[in-house]
């Protein structure tokens, strides 16, 4: 288990499970190590309450009845007492990867249940009907019975983890599914260079031409970190900027990149604003990308970018058949009502957006008459279809361009589901603030959009930016700064 470094307890521990825990992430049963883990009944209860429905919560608790089912097998009542080796759940092959803990020693630990009635009397300020308060007397009980062993409450609601405090039950967030340490470790896609990079580095600098590209072969030492698609950029404003084409034994192929800040290369009737933007432009016109993940506050352009993009590749090269646009509505997963309408009239609410920047990009011809304008809406719109995720399961999309907003209150399974959703000619744009999260059990380190940045960092056909220049007007770059 990724256990938080403010908190490090060596020697042998008994971990408490509560039942949001197994609803995140069904696989937290392969996650301890070593350590066994103790499930209270009234986790199963809660666990039994939530089993129905079409959400991502409820098919978490399904896949963990089913990992528990297997664990129990045929084992017998004294069998259960004495715990059951996590092992079983490996052995029965429900799983398709390597488990997340395998132990120092060499096994996974042992799973318990409460199978008698674990005496503790808490104060009359925690009602003991209460599910949470229930969990805590549990804990509370093991650690009066086995002083030896560390008890640890595991726990992602954080009031839980406050009032096991208050009555002296260790506890702890579930941090496995930490993507990262810290949300400012996370890959922004550019590095900046010394000033005196290409000065010092010019000697054996090696430059050609491939069609409109140029590039440049630099040698580079065996602990270069730099990877396929990440951006380099000198400080100054005009300075030399090239994106990391490929890496070749002890030198590395640079790309210099195309101006989209200059007049005569316009996407849409849009130029980038800044270097940023620039980069961003040159992977979501790249057809050799075919996954773009881009991240910032609110007003960098993200959606817009992302969009004229489209629009050009679209209506402009034919090079995708559509545009789909889509995002994650909060509940994520849930029934999108019974509103009247299509499914695209159903998803109009989550998409002002989408709108917004359609007004913005038909009507950058300032001197169009208003029968034009109307005409280009409409052929736009045609050809941009609005989807809900609720109904991507089974399909694959081929050679359509497709939009994920607000990605960052997705999880890494829904982005898995979504991503495997693409086919031939597809390419995929998701885009996101890990700042601004919605999902209550998702933070900035574990967000599915951290994840998908995280893990296909220097992959050949994917490329993140992160963008943090404000360019939607003073007001909004000001109120960025300083609320």
């Amino acid at each position: 288990m990724m256990i938080s470094t403010r908190k490090r307890i060596s020697g042998k521990r008994l971990f408490v499970l509560d039942t949001n825990v197994l609803m995140h992430d069904p696989m937290a049963l392969l996650a301890f190590d070593e350590h066994d883990l103790f499930i209270p009944m009234v986790v199963l209860e809660e666990l039994d309450a939530n089993k129905k429905g079409v959400s991502e919560i409820s098919r978490n608790v399904r896949e963990t009845n089913r990992l528990l089912d297997s664990l129990i097998g045929e084992a017998t009542a004294a069998e259960i007492e004495k715990g059951l080796p996590l092992e079983r759940i490996v052995n029965a092959g429900l799983i398709n990867s390597k488990p997340m803990g395998k132990g120092r020693k060499g096994q996974l630990g042992k799973l318990y249940f409460e199978t008698r009635p674990l005496q503790y009397n808490l104060s009359e300020v925690y009602p003991t009907q209460k599910a949470d308060n229930t969990i805590l007397k549990c804990g509370l009980a093991l650690m009066h019975l086995d002083t030896s062993t560390q008890i640890t409450l595991v726990t992602k609601d954080i009031n839980m983890r406050i009032k096991a405090s208050a009555v002296g039950l260790h506890a702890e967030d579930y941090f496995n599914d930490s993507v990262i340490e810290d949300a400012d470790l996370l890959y922004t896609g550019m590095r900046a260079l010394p000033e005196d990079y290409f000065e010092a580095n010019g000697a054996n600098l090696v430059s050609w031409q491939e069609g409109s590209f140029t590039y440049y072969r630099v040698e580079t030492p065996e602990d270069n970190p730099w990877v396929a698609n990440e951006c380099l950029y000198t400080p100054e404003e005009s300075g030399f900027s090239a994106i990391v084409s490929r890496l070749d034994g002890n030198s590395s192929i640079l790309r210099y990149p195309r101006d989209f800040c200059s007049a005569h290369h316009k996407v849409w009737g849009m130029n980038a604003r800044n270097r940023e933007q620039n980069f961003a432009f040159n992977f979501l016109m790249d057809p050799e990308i075919d996954l773009v993940t881009l991240l910032g506050p609110a007003g960098t352009g993200k959606t817009l970018l992302a969009l004229a993009a489209g629009l050009a590749q679209t209506l402009d090269d034919n090079r995708y058949s559509e545009i789909i646009m889509t995002r994650a509505t909060i509940p994520i997963g849930e029934d999108i009502g019974f509103l009247p309408g299509s499914e695209e009239e159903k998803m109009a609410p989550w998409m002002g957006a989408l709108m917004d920047n359609l007004e913005v990009l038909t009507q950058n011809d300032k001197g169009a008459a208003k029968w034009q304008t109307a005409s280009t809406q409409e052929i736009v719109q045609q050809r941009i279809k609005i989807k809900s995720m609720n109904f991507m399961r089974g399909r694959t999309f081929m050679n359509k361009y497709i939009i994920i907003d607000e990605a960052q209150n997705l999880t890494s399974k829904q982005m898995k589901t979504l991503i495997t959703r693409v086919g031939p000619g597809t390419k995929l744009i998701c885009i996101g603030n890990i700042a601004q999260i919605d999902s209550p059990y998702l933070t900035e380190t574990t967000s599915g959009l951290t994840y998908v940045v995280d893990h296909f960092k220097g992959w050949e056909h994917s490329a993140h930016i992160t963008l943090t220049r404000g360019e939607r007007s003073r007001l909004a770059d000001y109120a960025q700064k300083v609320m």
